[in-house]
């Protein structure tokens, strides 16, 4: 691409920026002035509405990154090794038996503390 469209499309950029706002700002409008009509008119109205905003705020070029960078998100899920139930409910209780033990310990410092103090002031 040209230095001078790229120039031109960010121009362009904040432009679809506005008209995004400007259907953002429409849709809440909308939403409450028609609040006596059916809801399902009313979300079926919000969802179109979000998905033209999404659309024309994806041709923007932060928008292109976003949508970029959620498609690599999602590669890189299906990359994850996940955890079997049996190893998952073995690191649970690993941790509920850490967090009781440290529970005890705080418990007896604060009471140990508490009886000190209460010897020293009477």
């Amino acid at each position: 691409m040209s230095e001078s469209t790229k120039t031109t499309e960010f121009k362009l950029d904040s432009l679809k920026w506005i008209v995004v706002a400007a259907i953002v700002g429409a849709s809440v409008y909308c939403n409450s002035y028609y609040a006596a009509e059916s809801l399902l008119y009313r979300v079926i109205g919000l969802l179109i509405l979000a998905c033209v905003a999404g659309w024309i705020a994806a041709q923007t070029s932060k928008g292109s990154a976003f949508v970029s960078l959620c498609m690599d998100a999602r590669t890189e899920i299906r990359k994850v090794v996940w955890p079997t139930r049996t190893e998952t409910t073995h690191t649970t209780m690993i941790v509920v038996i850490a967090v009781i033990i440290v529970a005890i310990i705080l418990w007896g410092l604060d009471s140990s503390l508490s009886w000190l103090i209460s010897l020293i002031i009477g």
